[in-house]
Order: C-alpha cells, then sequence, then structure tokens
C-alpha cells in the first residue's frame, strides 16, 4: 500500500476503546488498519491504503468509530 496514516490517542481508558474497535479490523478492499495499544496507555491506528480517496474513505471511518467509543466511554462514566 502506498498510502498510510498513524494516530496516537491518549487519556483514560484506552484499552476498553481498543476492545470496542477492535471487532472491526480487517482489510477493506483498498485500504486495511492496524490498532495496537503502547505500554503508556497509548491507542496507536495505523491505516494504509492503495490512493488518496481510500486513505482518506478509511480515516473517515477509523476515527470516527474511536470517536463514538470515547463518547460512549464517557456516557457510562457519567450515569
Amino acid at each position: 500500500m502506498k498510502h498510510e496514516a498513524i494516530f496516537r490517542f491518549a487519556g483514560t481508558h484506552m484499552g476498553r476503546i481498543y476492545d470496542a474497535v477492535k471487532p472491526e479490523l480487517e482489510v477493506m478492499g483498498k485500504s486495511s488498519a492496524e490498532l495496537w495499544i503502547e505500554e503508556d496507555e497509548t491507542l496507536v491506528l495505523r491505516v494504509k491504503a492503495a490512493d488518496l480517496p481510500s486513505l482518506r474513505a478509511a480515516l473517515n471511518t477509523w476515527l470516527r468509530l474511536i470517536n463514538i467509543a470515547k463518547e460512549m466511554q464517557e456516557v457510562v462514566e457519567n450515569e
């Protein structure tokens, strides 16, 4: 794959967010994603794609999934 983007997310309960979005990991046509937790509890997302439009589309999906998981974690904490 020609194009790649890496995002790091720091905060509380990153392991829970990882667990929430991990089932979505799979090769998606022209893109693929990797997700892992580093020692300092940082969630790392790496997205690779064959072309820029595919990278943009995959990033939109993954960033939205992570954001929703984070928002749901906050809802659960505030109940």
